[in-house]
């Protein structure tokens, strides 16, 4: 495995790959290693003949009041277990490196973003769309995978792809999960000891609301959601729960197309979210 920090020496590496008429499968993420970035690793392996990985905490997508500085991070760690799990690649760039100086234009995104982590975290999308297109450039990547965890991001980035003519596919990958459920998250180190037992709640709920969807009656789905995490009181609040058409994230009006149940739950030191994707998609 190559550790590539520099953007010049990436740009090699891909242009030998290029060269060699070889696939490249790119994995973008945030660091702290965990199953459900080696899921994606793994989707990437089958389906190209390079993989490179990311590793940047990326500070354009963090709020004022957010956890860019405690956002949890361990470079030996996260080298070990991208080795480990045949990554060819792994970009480790500095703050410096990516953003040498203030932006001469900025990517706003205007759909898909009303509502959810971009109604709850102003700019939020826009930090992720300038950061991915930054990466994009520079991997050219051929195949570009994501977790569904993140769903409302993988709408965004999708529709931003499309838009600009982006030469790749973006590959979504089932959220991994604990044996109790509870989604595989970076920040889930920072639930305690009784916040982790009731943790699992939150997909439980979900599963059980893919049956209720099939009435066709939101406010009792939703309204059921919530009794079931209120049941287990040691979270902060329920940041959002939400009902929205996929991936467009418009009100939903047919109950044939797809739907997503969406949450965030935030706990005295994470904040969770979770999602089901019904009917499709």
């Amino acid at each position: 495995m190559k550790i590539i920090r520099e953007i010049e020496a990436l740009q090699a590496a891909v242009r030998s790959y290029k060269k060699q008429q070889q696939t490249i499968g790119f994995v973008p993420t945030m660091g702290f290693l965990h199953e459900g970035h080696m899921a994606l690793v793994k989707a990437a392996h089958m389906e190209n003949d390079v993989v490179v990985m990311s590793i940047f905490v990326n500070p354009t997508q963090f709020g004022p009041n957010e956890d860019f500085e405690s956002y949890p991070r361990d470079e030996a760690r996260d080298t070990v277990r991208a080795e480990q799990n045949g990554v060819d690649i792994l970009f480790m760039p500095s703050v410096e490196t990516m953003y040498p100086e203030s932006l001469t234009a900025t990517i706003h995104a205007q759909k898909r973003v009303s509502v959810l982590d971009g109604a709850t975290r102003e700019g939020h999308f826009d930090g992720v769309l300038t950061v991915l297109g930054k990466l994009f450039h520079l991997v050219q990547p051929d195949n570009a995978y994501f977790g569904q965890k993140d769903a409302q991001q993988v709408a965004v980035v999708q529709g931003f792809v499309a838009d600009y003519f982006f030469p790749l596919k973006i590959c979504v990958v089932p959220t991994v999960r604990e044996q109790d459920g509870l989604a595989k998250s970076s920040r889930n180190v920072y639930l305690t000891e009784q916040e982790r037992k009731e943790a699992p709640v939150i997909h439980a709920a979900l599963r059980k609301a893919r049956e209720e969807v099939k009435g066709q009656d939101k406010a009792s789905v939703l309204a059921n959601i919530r009794a079931a995490i209120d049941q287990k009181n040691s979270y902060e609040k329920i940041v959002y729960l939400d009902m929205y058409q996929y991936p467009s994230f418009e009100p939903v009006e047919d109950w044939e197309k797809p739907i997503i149940i969406a949450i965030c739950v935030q706990y005295s030191k994470a904040r969770l979210i979770d999602n089901e994707i019904i009917g499709g998609a």
